[in-house]
């Protein structure tokens, strides 16, 4: 059974830096892609950033400059750091990922993967 695990939330001063890193874990053929949504109090999900195997990288705008996504397809870990953070950027952040993997005997499928989601906290 695929999973994807995250690392790295916590509380940091508006300024500071975090790192959330993520691992997918089973039975993974191929990367298509690996990349981080976040969800606030109130809103949508909504996504951060994203790396494609073929290397299309996608930030949303609120995160241009300060956000930088890393993905090892080999080791099948994606890693988000993020810098000059505010207070805006608050929120419960999942890992995301479509993998080709199996899903169980003879079951080999393209399917999207979520991690249980990491929370952030940035404040005096």
């Amino acid at each position: 059974q695929v999973q994807l695990e995250e690392s790295g939330g916590g509380l940091v001063q508006p300024g500071g830096s975090l790192k959330l890193s993520c691992a997918a874990s089973g039975i993974i053929f191929k990367v298509d892609h690996m990349g981080w949504y976040r969800q606030a109090p109130g809103k949508q999900r909504e996504l951060v950033a994203s790396t494609a195997t073929g290397g299309t990288t996608n930030y949303a705008d609120a995160v241009k400059g300060r956000f930088s996504i890393s993905v090892d397809t080999n080791q099948k870990t994606t890693h988000l750091q993020m810098n000059s953070l505010k207070p805006e950027d608050s929120a419960v952040y999942y890992c995301n990922a479509r993998l080709e993997a199996s899903m169980g005997a003879h079951d080999i499928r393209v399917s999207e993967f979520w991690g249980q989601g990491t929370q952030v906290t940035v404040s005096s």
